[in-house]
């Protein structure tokens, strides 16, 4: 079941189109990548979920029911340009952004103290938020947007500026927030990150959308005749067969190879023929990463 549809969403500036009929169905307790080059039409279909401005026709809904203006308080947005006002405290300004949120200051408070205990930054809640670094100040905004536990959270470029360190942990912190029942929308030029969390994803380019679908699915459609094998022991493979080697590596006594096939020989004809190399351990499409797609479906359209 979709927690949020967006259904034929256009947007214009005067002649241009920043969205043209756009489409998503977001799944209930998912993470949905929303990706695309920069200038996509990303941005504004954001700003549109947000209420913050309105598309010129399409609908949108939320839990089965047309998007509300009250419904602002089953979201929360992390937007790409942060905003914090340097000059306020810590603590001070987290718990003013709670109480817009409608919390009352005492629960406000405990959400508080567990999130800043969670995040190890009890420390910081004295302090001038210009006093922090990029990275502890979006820590900071993470915490005012997740705080009201909204149904569904959109995140825009939430790991930018962020250590290894820091990124993996509010990746893990989106994945918990999954798990508690949220819905997330993750808008990131990360491609390695979509692979980790999304569950789904669309692409728009040039303010349509040109791919969607479920992470999994997407990457075995575009897989080709790649395939990794993995055998047992040190095993080479012919140079002049049908099966042309592009890769190969040895690790714990196993042969990781990964070739093409010229031929239209099935997946079963394939390992057989294999199969009279060495003892195979598994055999597998080579799924292409998700930014190989990004690049390759892009560019087709371009």
């Amino acid at each position: 079941m979709a927690l949020f549809e967006a259904r034929n969403i256009t947007k214009q500036f005067g002649s241009l189109y920043a969205l043209n009929k756009v489409s998503i169905s977001v799944p209930e307790q998912s993470i949905f990548g929303l990706l695309g080059p920069n200038g996509a039409g990303k941005t504004t279909l954001i700003r549109i979920i947000n209420q913050i401005t309105g598309p010129d026709s399409g609908e949108l809904f939320l839990n089965g029911q047309k998007l509300k203006p009250e419904d602002v308080t089953s979201i929360g947005y992390l937007p790409e340009e942060r905003g914090l006002y340097k000059k306020m405290k810590v603590g001070e300004q987290a718990l003013y952004f709670a109480r817009l949120k409608g919390l009352s200051k005492a629960e406000a408070m405990r959400r508080l103290k567990y999130w800043f205990q969670k995040l190890d930054m009890i420390d910081w809640w004295g302090k001038k938020v210009e006093e922090l670094s990029k990275g502890m100040q979006q820590k900071v905004q993470f915490v005012t947007t997740v705080l009201h536990e909204p149904r569904l959270l959109i995140f825009d470029e939430p790991f930018s500026g962020f250590d290894p360190v820091n990124t993996n942990v509010i990746k893990n912190e989106i994945l918990f927030l999954r798990e508690r029942g949220a819905t997330v929308i993750l808008s990131t030029h990360s491609m390695g990150s979509v692979e980790e969390l999304c569950d789904n994803i669309a692409l728009i380019n040039k303010a349509k959308t040109i791919l969607e679908g479920k992470v999994d699915d997407i990457r075995m459609q575009w897989a080709g005749d790649e395939y990794e094998i993995v055998f047992e022991g040190d095993v080479t493979l012919p140079g002049n067969g049908e099966l042309k080697v592009l890769e190969k590596h040895i690790e714990d006594n196993k042969s990781i190879i990964r070739f093409k096939t010229g031929s239209n020989k099935n997946t079963n004809q394939i390992l057989a023929e294999a199969v009279s190399f060495g003892r195979v351990i598994s055999f597998n499409p080579a799924l292409p990463s998700m930014n190989d797609i990004f690049i390759r479906v892009v560019e087709t359209r371009n």
